[in-house]
């Protein structure tokens, strides 16, 4: 028989009367360290969640006593988690010494307990106080073939809290943990449920306002205890997580990967300062199909959710345009669009890059008639790049590794198809990099081509925002060239996603502000 917290008559844990939106995990190896962690992230946290499972092993439910008196000082409520490796902790830990550790702790009337699924089901376990029990269980393999199932296990149990913890792979896994949320709070239960991974990221944001008990974080980016864990600093400060509610408009950047993206750091900079109630977060997505069709298109997405507008990356900028019902005239002529406006009735696409490519270009006070181009790539960005230019009269031609590419992209313009292998650029005013060779991440130290390719072009333009300055730059001006990096473009094209998405003006200085600052932190 499922268990009915609302037939319990002790009066509810202090926390549930006021829901915390933030825990702060520590996960340190002695406890001096976990001591010192406790109480820097007192000011971040809500709550605090104590992972004694990461303590070193010379550690047993003998030599907790240290607990006692951390419990009793520590500045936040505390959750204590002995989680064993199979549920994502850190040690091997038998039923015995678990079962061994919870007959030993002496809680405080401000303590939950963490409980993995299989001890809340074991008859030797007897829990300190049942209705500050979290019954919980992960899978880090991905989503359960039976995810309402498990959450019934878990509700058939004493405890009062329950957490579901997933592995997503897509942004559309993040639906059935928005469903799972939505049946518990209307079966009356207290849930926390999260999916993790960077395709999980939206459940962390968002996940309260919805329902959620609560999001976890980490004090800082270098302490992070789960997968696409992020800073408690950066919820409250970037997301305002504090604010976010039921009203609250949605707006995302979608592509893959997206963590590199600064567009959540100067967008969220310019709707707090504009006083608008909205939110901009990163939304990782592989199958943009499935995406479009089920979270945001009005007529078929299976979520309630306010979302208003989209900015677009790579590798989706010309197949998400088929999801569209209307398509801005110059975004069609490019055949790639990097921002949506999402209403009731529709979507439309439009494509603010070319405002971002060019404009930088207009203050450098470049005669463009007749001037000598090179584009290198072959994806959305050097769609923009080649209309842009060849709009304003300049000869293009269009180089790549993949020629038939290349050569589909050449014809659709009308520009020369040239080989980018061995290539020399002598000859050009300006040399564009429109690939995403040189991004922060896994290509950061990447460049399509080298300083010697280069001697003798003019300027070089990398559409590369992050970091300020890529491989591509530093050869070029190796290579004695002109350097124009692409946060000029970020901010161009964001400043008119901001108008298009408002109907107001962007707030530049606070947006480069904020992307300076974000850049000054890595």
């Amino acid at each position: 028989m499922q268990y009915d917290p609302r037939s319990d008559t002790k009066p509810h844990y202090s926390l549930m009367k006021s829901k915390p939106t933030i825990c702060v995990s520590i996960c340190e190896q002695s406890a001096s360290d976990m001591e010192a962690a406790l109480f820097a992230a007192g000011p971040l946290a809500d709550v605090i969640e104590l992972r004694l499972d990461c303590l070193d092993q010379s550690y047993s439910h003998e030599t907790f006593r240290f607990l006692d008196d951390l419990l009793t000082k520590s500045p936040k409520p505390i959750i204590l988690t002995y989680r064993p490796a199979k549920q994502g902790g850190v040690q091997d830990l038998s039923v015995e010494s678990r079962l061994n550790f919870w007959s030993s702790i002496k809680p405080t009337a401000e303590t939950l307990f963490d409980i993995e699924l299989d001890l809340a089901r074991n008859a030797s376990f007897e829990a300190p106080e049942w209705d500050r029990v979290i019954c919980s269980h992960h899978d880090f393999s991905g989503l359960p073939a039976d995810l309402n199932g498990l959450y019934e296990q878990l509700a058939s149990t004493r405890a009062r809290i329950l957490k579901i913890a997933i592995q997503a792979h897509d942004a559309t896994d993040c639906l059935d943990i928005f469903r799972l949320v939505d049946r518990a709070r209307k079966d009356g239960r207290e849930l926390i449920a999260i999916a993790m991974g960077e395709a999980g990221l939206m459940t962390r944001i968002l996940g309260p306002s919805r329902g959620s008990f609560l999001t976890y974080a980490a004090r800082d980016n270098q302490t992070t205890t789960a997968p696409g864990q992020i800073s408690a600093n950066t919820l409250r400060e970037v997301y305002r997580i504090d604010k976010i509610n039921s009203q609250t408009e949605i707006f995302g950047i979608v592509g893959s990967p997206v963590s590199h993206s600064l567009g959540p750091w100067i967008h969220n900079a310019a709707f707090e300062f504009s006083g608008k109630n909205a939110v901009y977060i990163p939304v990782e997505v592989r199958d943009i199909s499935a995406f479009m069709q089920r979270m945001v298109h009005p007529r078929t997405r299976e979520i309630e959710w306010n979302i208003r507008g989209l900015s677009v990356t790579a590798p989706h900028k010309l197949n998400v345009m088929k999801h569209l019902d209307l398509i801005d005239p110059a975004a069609g002529e490019i055949g790639a669009v990097n921002t949506i406006v999402i209403t009731d009735e529709g979507l439309t696409g439009y494509n603010t890059d070319v405002v971002g490519f060019i404009q930088p270009l207009l203050q450098m006070q470049l005669n463009f008639e007749g001037l000598r181009c090179a584009v290198i790539g072959n994806g959305g960005v050097a769609n923009v790049a080649v209309w842009a230019l060849k709009s304003r009269g300049a000869q293009v031609s269009l180089f790549g590794r993949n020629a038939e590419k290349v050569t589909v992209l050449a014809r659709k313009f009308d520009v020369e198809a040239r080989e980018l292998g061995g290539a020399k650029f002598q000859d050009f005013d300006l040399v564009v990099n429109a690939t995403p060779l040189g991004t922060s991440g896994s290509l950061q130290s990447e460049t399509p081509v080298s300083g010697d390719q280069l001697r003798g072009a003019r300027l070089a333009y990398d559409l590369v925002y992050n970091p300020s300055e890529t491989e591509f730059l530093r050869q070029a001006k190796a290579a004695g060239c002109e350097t124009l990096g692409g946060t000029e473009m970020f901010l161009a094209q964001a400043r008119e996603q901001f108008r298009i998405w408002t109907g107001s003006d962007a707030p530049a200085t606070v947006m480069r502000e904020a992307f300076k600052k974000k850049l000054a932190e890595k």
